[in-house]
């Protein structure tokens, strides 16, 4: 009787994959591309062109609101006293003529922390409505 038993089922189940297929379609695609690469002609791309790049930006003239809330107009290297309905017509006269495309000259609002908030938005209101476009905020940076 173990004569009969070896062998009615001794098929064995194969766990390997098998690779020949998988090898031989990576050759075949091996050769297209070493045939094809050659036979590719690079493309020349055709750059735009630009003028002069701007230069540096100039520089801000600065609003300084102090603690009583006195007004100081900052600009190359001149200091003068306003009032706040002076504010932007005299950053306005301030602010030079720049051809179209160039960048106007930013205005910088430099408060003192203890003033109300309210003096800050009335000086930017004021050079909203002289028509002054660039206008940002002064922060000091700390830990």
């Amino acid at each position: 009787m173990p004569a009969i038993n070896s062998r009615g089922r001794g098929r064995r189940t194969i766990n390997e994959i098998n690779m020949v297929p998988f090898i031989d379609v990576m050759l075949v695609l091996l050769i297209i591309f070493m045939v094809t690469a050659p036979l590719i002609t690079p493309s020349m791309i055709a750059l735009p062109r630009v003028g002069k790049a701007p230069g540096q930006p100039p520089k801000p003239i600065q609003i300084e609101i102090s603690k009583e809330e006195l007004i100081q107009i900052k600009s190359e290297g001149q200091s003068v006293p306003a009032r706040l309905s002076e504010v932007g017509p005299a950053v306005k006269r301030l602010q030079p003529t720049v051809p179209a495309g160039e960048q106007l000259t930013p205005v910088v609002i430099s408060a003192d922390k203890s003033i109300k908030y309210e003096t800050v938005v009335k000086v930017m209101d004021a050079l909203n409505k002289a028509g002054v476009a660039r206008v940002g905020l002064s922060v000091q940076t700390g830990n």
